[in-house]
């Protein structure tokens, strides 16, 4: 019996919320680094973590992002599990973006690197 699309997209779903034990740790910094993404994607997840926004709300609040690149960065996100994309059947449609649990736990290192950066550059 073949799986709906709704059902495969919902088991990718659950499969990027529930975090997995490793037995060993390898150097998971490309991984993690694949995961993020491109330069944009760490000003979203710094909006992100305040709480939920919209697509308008997102490119007022990072300074010099275009359209594409926003929404690029979103959908990239979004595909890794990291934020998820809730739409609103309104006219027009409203959409908002939060982070996933997977995407919180993203904070402690960003924040780490905030740190250094402040004290290093």
């Amino acid at each position: 019996m073949s799986m709906s699309k709704l059902e495969k997209e919902n088991r990718a779903l659950i499969k990027n919320d529930i975090p997995k034990q490793p037995a060993v740790i390898e150097c998971s910094i490309e991984k993690t680094l694949d995961v993020i993404g491109g330069k944009w994607s760490f000003l979203v997840l710094r909006e992100l973590f305040k709480g939920t926004n919209r697509f308008g709300e997102l490119q007022r609040k990072i300074n010099g992002i275009n359209p594409k690149s926003l929404t690029d960065t979103l959908r990239h996100l979004e595909s890794q599990g990291v934020l998820e994309r809730t739409a609103y059947p309104t006219v027009p449609v409203t959409v908002e973006y939060s982070l996933t649990p997977k995407g919180q736990d993203l904070h402690r290192i960003l924040k780490e690197m905030k740190l250094w950066a402040a004290k290093w550059t």
